[in-house]
């Protein structure tokens, strides 16, 4: 067992430089880019999750654990070649039609990617044409649709029912989230979770994927 105590209290506390510094110094021992992420990464962004749902720690530093994470990736990317990295799945990840709204995306983008699974984004103001035409490109295992609007929660049933209508329900989970949106709305248009914060949202993606903390 290699011993990433001092990455992960860099990610921990987003101190950005010190686990850039650390995750050079775990390759340049010969620990491999896996075991560097796994160990070292994923696993820091489990526990950081653990805490944000727990209370114990807040939006902010969650925020930087997880830029401090996808720098030290971006590191380790060269070293990964065309499969090496087992991706716990597909996400495909948007802010419904008429919402301009990211922050709530963008940080349960993270840490989905923090957590392992393959993020596409395609940002704000998504048509449910553009999530259908995106699904049948990215084959994703999870659609994950973020509104901060009231007004604009309509629109992710209207997404619901144009891949339904596309033929493409039965293929994918749906996951939805964002200030105005409840588990009881959730059930209502048919979306198979709700992720009340990012935390959350990691657990409910793993849920609908079968996979098991013990299997990690």
């Amino acid at each position: 067992m290699n011993d990433f105590k001092a990455l992960s209290e860099a990610i921990s506390k987003g101190d950005i430089n010190k686990a850039v510094a650390e995750t050079k110094s775990a390759l340049e021992a010969g620990i491999s880019a896996q075991d560097i992420l796994n160990q070292g990464l994923i696993a820091t962004m489990n526990e950081v999750g653990d805490r944000y749902s727990k209370g114990l720690i807040f939006v902010p530093q969650m925020l930087r654990s997880a830029k401090t994470m996808q720098e030290c990736t971006k590191l380790l990317k060269p070293y990964f070649q065309e499969g090496d990295v087992v991706s716990k799945g597909q996400v495909l990840m948007g802010t419904v039609r008429g919402d301009l709204h990211d922050i709530g995306k963008n940080l349960v983008s993270m840490m989905l990617e923090g957590a392992g699974f393959t993020i596409t984004d395609l940002g704000v103001d998504v048509a449910p044409e553009i999530f259908v035409e995106k699904v049948r490109e990215v084959e994703p295992d999870i659609v994950g649709m973020s509104a901060l609007l009231s007004t604009t929660m309509p629109a992710m049933a209207d997404t619901i029912e144009a891949l339904q209508k596309a033929g493409l329900r039965k293929k994918v989970k749906i996951m939805i989230g964002g200030a105005p949106v409840t588990e009881r709305y959730a059930q209502k248009i048919g979306a198979d979770a709700y992720g009340s914060d990012a935390g959350s949202a990691v657990t409910r993606a793993k849920e609908l994927l079968g996979i098991d903390r013990s299997e990690e």
